[in-house]
């Protein structure tokens, strides 16, 4: 009984909507900042930051499964990771359209567009698109191959994730702490997936 709860993709779902249900509920509160921030203001930066980190946690799965093959639980999450993908997704949309409200108007975003730290973010937002509406099985099988090379963009969107994040706290720490073992996860896969030595069995 379970193991059939925990193998649900709901089960996987509820979990991911875990950081969701506490930002939610603060915005239906209403509830504002310490120092007078709005409510969208206050949880621009945990959704975004959630964003960040699902996106990081969907990616480290394929690496971290190559470097312990043996572990069942990162079978497990292997086999769930568009689920995760996606949700990454959703928490990117919940945080842009917190910035488009809390920004309030078309030409007070196109007045810091230029800034690094803001088209980054939108970079970031719209190569997660493609990648969001093709992780589903019909999107597999019907673009085949090109589907690998699609959803390669996924670096161009972390790196984006990357610089957005550091230039809009305008602290390298926070990022460098979930992007750099990341970095060093993928290192891992590139030589492992070019290593002709590497052992079979990974």
């Amino acid at each position: 009984m379970v193991r059939k709860i925990v193998n649900a993709p709901l089960f996987m779902w509820v979990i991911l909507a875990l950081p969701g249900f506490r930002m939610t509920s603060t915005l239906l509160s209403g509830a504002t900042g310490p120092e007078g921030q709005t409510t969208e203001e206050l949880l621009l930066h945990p959704s975004g930051e959630s964003a960040a980190q699902i996106m990081v946690l969907a990616m480290i799965i394929t690496p971290l499964r190559m470097l312990l093959p043996q572990n069942r639980f990162w079978l497990w999450m292997m086999n769930r990771r568009r689920h995760i993908g996606v949700a990454a997704f959703i928490y990117a949309v919940f945080h842009t359209v917190l910035y488009v409200v809390d920004m309030g108007s078309i030409r007070a975003m196109l007045d810091e567009f230029t800034a690094l730290g803001i088209w980054t973010g939108w970079a970031a937002f719209f190569i997660f698109i493609p990648l969001a509406l093709t992780s589903n099985d019909f999107a597999v099988r019907k673009l085949g191959a090109s589907w690998k090379s699609l959803h390669r963009y996924v670096y161009a969107a972390a790196l984006a994730t990357l610089v957005h994040w550091i230039f809009i706290h305008n602290n390298f720490g926070p990022a460098l702490a979930r992007f750099v073992p990341l970095a060093l996860l993928e290192g891992y896969r590139l030589w492992m997936t070019f290593n002709p030595k590497r052992p079979a069995n990974t």
